[in-house]
């Protein structure tokens, strides 16, 4: 049964059905935000691992090292889901959506009525299809599963070969160095971190892995894998040399889980494409988390975000939306790596920007770029300086002018910068 029909679908109804299709960040989130903002009807959390919504950064970080499982990860107790009226539905997955008989069919045969649906299908690794990428042991790291099977490929005396120079791969090269693994960064660009990050964070990343024994191949064309009786042994590489490795990690980027709503027609540009609310096209369905493309109004343009921050803006959007409650403040993007005893914070993104400057001195593992546009600033990327993350976020988000010449003085406090 669904709850009262939503007569008007953009009105509030706080008894109103909620299926939540994604069981991952954003689908336990915008789940949990729900009920903290008082809605009252039956909500459906359907998730196609067999794990309840857990964190993922900490797979490529903490699960490899030993220091996390699933229990410690997870977003909210098991038994949270059946105390809140939430029925969580595990290693099941949406096959359909009939929009217009709002009703989604399940990969188990069975069919869901609602008056909501909320998309949260993520995103998936970006797969290389090259010989022998079906070997045992190419592996990606997206699900509690992956880092578990990766977990047991490390150890002293393993080889980690790491296919794209990513965050989630140089993560993953920094844990398996940790345990004793020796780690090997191939990367197609003539830089790490190319799509991601600004030459002298790339610059720097690279020189701090080398310390700790990370090989790197720049400027590397991958173009298989070998292997014997089943299990990778080796990355080959287009120059023809084959370099060995007892697990090769594919980090490639991701693409978003947007076949779903594809399928039902909904407006996919790369992701499910969605408004200030998280709202589709159409005013029943709303999608969040990595597989959305969404307005970023300081930067007046559409972008696809991943990260936790921005599945949870969107979480808090959505359940606002759904509960009539005022929308929550817009939030400056932002992200996170961490890697050795380095924390690298990220806030907002270098669209448009004219200028990089440098705060403070790479060689001390302490410093931050700032991505400006005239005096104006468009991003920040802060090694181990929470000040300059900080202030930064407070600055793009507040679109106020600074001084380049007091911002590139680390003897004035960031405080005094933005006063």
């Amino acid at each position: 049964m669904r709850g009262s029909g939503l007569a008007n679908p953009g009105a509030p109804d706080l008894n109103a059905r909620v299926v939540i299709i994604g069981a991952g960040h954003a689908g336990g989130s915008a789940a949990a935000f729900l009920r903290q903002y008082g809605h009252t009807g039956p909500i459906i959390l359907i998730g196609d691992e067999p794990l309840v919504p857990y964190q993922r950064p900490p797979l490529s970080k903490a699960w490899l090292k030993g220091e996390a499982d699933a229990d410690s990860l997870a977003l909210k107790p098991a038994d949270w889901y059946a105390d809140n009226n939430c029925r969580l539905m595990l290693g099941v997955s949406a096959t359909k959506i009939e929009r217009a008989a709002r009703r989604v069919v399940l990969s188990t045969g069975e069919t869901l009525d609602y008056d909501i649906l909320v998309l949260a299908t993520g995103a998936r690794a970006r797969t290389l299809p090259l010989p022998g990428a079906d070997l045992k042991g190419v592996m990606a790291l997206r699900t509690a599963a992956d880092a578990e099977q990766l977990k047991a490929a490390l150890g002293p005396g393993k080889h980690l070969a790491v296919v794209g120079g990513g965050y989630v791969g140089l993560e993953a090269a920094a844990s398996a160095r940790a345990l004793g693994a020796e780690a090997v960064v191939l990367e197609r660009e003539p830089r790490v971190l190319a799509r991601v990050a600004c030459q002298q964070l790339s610059d720097f990343f690279t020189r701090y892995h080398t310390g700790h024994g990370v090989v790197f191949e720049l400027s590397a064309g991958v173009e298989g894998f070998e292997g014997r009786d089943g299990q990778v042994t080796g990355v080959r590489l287009a120059d023809g040399r084959v370099l060995p490795c007892d697990a090769a990690l594919v980090g490639v980027g991701a693409i978003p889980n947007d076949e779903l709503a594809q399928a039902a027609g909904l407006d996919c540009v790369n992701g499910v494409v969605v408004d200030l609310e998280a709202r589709t096209a159409d005013p029943a369905i709303f999608a969040i988390g990595d597989v959305t493309h969404r307005p970023l109004p300081l930067y007046d343009r559409m972008f696809r975000l991943e990260s936790v921050p921005n599945a949870l803006e969107q979480a808090k959007q959505v359940a606002c939306a759904i509960v009539g409650r005022p929308a929550p403040p817009p939030e400056v993007p932002w992200f996170w790596s961490d890697q050795y005893d380095l924390k690298l914070q990220i806030a907002g993104m270098p669209f448009d920007a004219d200028t990089i400057l440098v705060r403070g001195d790479p060689a001390t593992a302490k410093f931050a770029v700032f991505h400006l546009k005239g005096d104006l600033v468009q991003a920040v990327e802060a090694v181990n300086s929470p000040p300059e993350f900080m202030m930064g976020k407070i600055l793009i988000g507040g679109r106020k002018p600074v001084s380049r010449e007091r911002l590139a003085d680390s003897s004035i406090s960031m405080k005094e910068v933005a006063a």
